[in-house]
C-alpha cells in the first residue's frame, strides 16, 4: 500500500492496540474523573474512601466504553485501508463518521446521523490541526545562495 505507515502494527493487531491503548486512557480519566466526584460528594472523614468506591464502580466502565470506540474506529479505518487502498486522512474521518453513526444508531436515524456527522468533523479537525502542525514545524531545506556570476 502507497504511504502506509510502517511505524505501526498491521492491521489486524494495530485494532487490539487501540482499543487496549483507548481502554487504558479511558480507565485511568475515568477512574480519576470519578475518584475526585466521588470524594466531593461524601461527607466529611469520608471522603478518600467515598473517592475510591466511586473510582472503583466507575472507572473500568468509562475504560469499556472508550475501548469499544477506539476498537470500532480502528477496525473502521483498517477496512477503509483495505478497501481505498491509501492511507490518508480521509480514512480516519471516514472512520469517526461511521462510528459515530454505529453507536448512536439505536437512538434512530436522526441520533445516527447527527453523531455521524459530529464523528466525522470532529476526526476532520484533529487531522487538520495535525497536518498545520506537521507543515508548521517541518525542518525547512537550507536557503541556497544563488551562484556567483562568472565573468
Amino acid at each position: 500500500m502507497r504511504g502506509a505507515d510502517v511505524s505501526r502494527d498491521p492491521c489486524p493487531w494495530v485494532i487490539l492496540n487501540d482499543a487496549g491503548g483507548a481502554f487504558a486512557m479511558g480507565a485511568i480519566g475515568g477512574g480519576t474523573w470519578h475518584f475526585i466526584k466521588g470524594a466531593r460528594n461524601s461527607p466529611y472523614g469520608e471522603r478518600f474512601r467515598g473517592g475510591l468506591n466511586s473510582m472503583r464502580a466507575r472507572g473500568p466502565i468509562i475504560g469499556g466504553n472508550f475501548a469499544v470506540w477506539g476498537g470500532m474506529f480502528s477496525t473502521f479505518d483498517c477496512v477503509l485501508k483495505g478497501i481505498r487502498q491509501k492511507e490518508d486522512p480521509w480514512n480516519s474521518i471516514g472512520s469517526g463518521a461511521i462510528t459515530g453513526g454505529l453507536l448512536a444508531a439505536r437512538g434512530g436515524w436522526k441520533a445516527a446521523t447527527v453523531s455521524a456527522v459530529f464523528g466525522g468533523v470532529l476526526l476532520a479537525l484533529i487531522e487538520g490541526v495535525g497536518i498545520a502542525m506537521g507543515r508548521a514545524f517541518a525542518q525547512q531545506p537550507p536557503v541556497m545562495a544563488p551562484p556567483p556570476a562568472s565573468e
